[in-house]
């Protein structure tokens, strides 16, 4: 990881303009991607595709050696050597702040942020703030990092927020309160009402975002084998595995929320397959979304801005 202070809009060697990036908006090398857990999966995908379409991408990523060889793997295949690694443990809330305060000292403005990087975890365990790991690394992970570079986005509007959900959210129970413990735990379970925040958190910060030309969306990307279930038994890796799709097709939705002219101004929606579809009826739930919302700034320690205190009440 690099220590020198870099910008958007650093001259750089500049991919060829596909087909597909005359149709991005992201074609300028001015635009600036932010993707979490960007060495692995769908989130390496991901970072590969955005490369691809010209602008900067920024992969965060935990681990510094594996983090390095995703790099240069997403440099050499896209031809874009805009590809910026940032290090960050997004388990650990004093470690996603030091990476906002660093990003923002390093750049100027952010056209999309992809949230992606989240976790199944076979036995339930504690971060060092004393919370659910899964409820914390899948949902208030997305909720503090996007809140602290929220200014980023309103500066570069039209911009995107981009949030991996899954359709597991279905089976999301609303015990808001209980989330951040999980006592009575079960590894699909605190998944499923991770993704079901996910969602909530969504389409919250969509209402709260309206008329400010930051969108906000969510997707499924399909039944994907990837690193996300190496917590579970073998047995059952080794069964995900044979009716998986590929990262490279989970990713696509995640690229098309990020970078087609087709969802431009469309906010606040779930979507699969690059298609919009219809999310559960317990992530429509507004006052839900509310309570997670309180719940979720009080657990960060996020104070909210006059300007946001007052857009909703």
């Amino acid at each position: 990881m690099s220590n020198e202070k870099t910008h958007a809009t650093d001259s750089a060697s500049v991919p060829s303009t596909s087909s597909s990036a005359q149709h991005s908006v992201l074609r300028t090398k001015h635009s600036l991607c932010l993707v979490t857990g960007a060495n692995t999966g769908i989130g390496l995908e991901t970072a590969l595709g955005l490369a691809k379409l010209g602008p900067t991408v920024v992969m965060l990523c935990r681990d510094q050696q594996r983090g390095e060889s995703a790099q240069r793997y997403i440099k050499q295949q896209s031809g874009n050597d805009r590809v910026e690694l940032m290090l960050c443990d997004l388990a650990s809330q004093k470690s996603i702040r030091k990476f906002a305060d660093e990003f923002k000292s390093r750049y100027q403005r952010l056209d999309v942020l992809v949230n992606n990087a989240g976790v199944v975890l076979r036995q339930r365990s504690l971060t060092q703030d004393g919370l659910e790991s899964t409820f914390a690394i899948n949902h208030l992970a997305y909720f503090l990092l996007t809140r602290l570079v929220l200014d980023l986005l309103e500066k570069s509007a039209p911009s995107r927020v981009v949030n991996v959900s899954s359709a597991a959210h279905h089976y999301g129970k609303l015990a808001i309160n209980s989330w951040p413990t999980a006592n009575n735990y079960s590894a699909f379970g605190a998944y499923a009402n991770s993704k079901l925040a996910n969602v909530l958190f969504t389409y919250e910060l969509a209402r709260r975002l309206e008329g400010t030309g930051v969108t906000v969306n969510c997707l499924h990307p399909g039944g994907v084998g990837t690193n996300l279930f190496r917590g579970l038994p073998k047995f059952l890796q080794a069964a995900i595995k044979l009716i998986a799709s590929s990262p490279e097709k989970g990713a696509k939705t995640s690229i098309y929320l990020s970078s087609s002219p087709e969802v431009e101004g469309i906010t606040g929606k779930y979507f699969a397959r690059s298609r919009q579809q219809e999310s559960s009826a317990a992530s429509h739930n507004i006052e839900a979304a509310k309570s997670l919302w309180r719940l979720s700034e009080e657990l960060t320690g996020f104070i909210p801005s006059e300007k946001e205190a007052g857009a909703v009440s």
